[in-house]
């Protein structure tokens, strides 16, 4: 059993401050075309950094621990309040991740116990914010955040990773596509009526 936190407590200082998990997309918000994907492959659903209100049944609401920090911020809260082991890390702009994709993540995580990190890796770089992250990330991550080094992707240094090649990522559909993240208001629209990237 997997658990799975949706980052949603940016100030998406790109996008004028908006709610990005509100957006739409072919007529859903983001954040509901999310949900559906996560709840397919983990059975414990957390929404970490936003108000309490936004995490409908059966996701709960996580708050940061260490507050204003970004995303190692919130994998720092979202694997101390994970019900298990590992936890797959999404940020809340990523309208078009699948089950299938989010859930061989996950299973490469469980398949190798020389893993403390499972992430995708384009011609873009690393793919962090849609990740899976094990237990052993919690103390790693904890010393960052005590010193300040708040760069998520400088932690893989001191972890075990598993890169997710562009290759294989294409098995479950155009990895540009798979990993497109709305940060501004032209990227919104580059989406097309139809949540295409163009």
């Amino acid at each position: 059993m997997f658990s799975a936190a949706i980052l949603i407590g940016g100030k998406a200082t790109r996008f004028d401050g908006r709610d990005k998990s509100a957006l739409v997309v072919d007529g859903e918000t983001i954040l509901s075309r999310q949900l559906k994907a996560v709840s397919i492959v983990a059975a414990d659903v957390l929404l970490v950094g936003g108000p309490a209100h936004m995490a409908p049944p059966p996701a709960r609401a996580v708050a940061d621990i260490v507050p204003g920090c970004g995303p190692l911020g919130g994998l720092h809260a979202a694997l101390s309040s994970a019900a298990f082991d590992p936890t797959l890390l999404l940020a809340c702009d990523m309208p078009f991740v699948t089950a299938p994709l989010l859930g061989h993540l996950l299973s490469l995580a469980r398949q190798a116990d020389a893993v403390d990190v499972v992430v995708p890796k384009t011609e873009r770089g690393y793919h962090p914010l849609c990740a899976v992250y094990t237990r052993a990330c919690l103390e790693p991550a904890a010393r960052r955040l005590a010193r300040g080094a708040l760069k998520l992707a400088a932690m893989f240094d001191e972890v075990r990773v598993r890169v997710v090649t562009a290759d294989a990522l294409a098995a479950f559909g155009d990895p540009d596509r798979l990993l497109a993240n709305v940060n501004t208001s032209s990227e919104y629209r580059a989406i097309g009526a139809n949540g295409t990237p163009s």
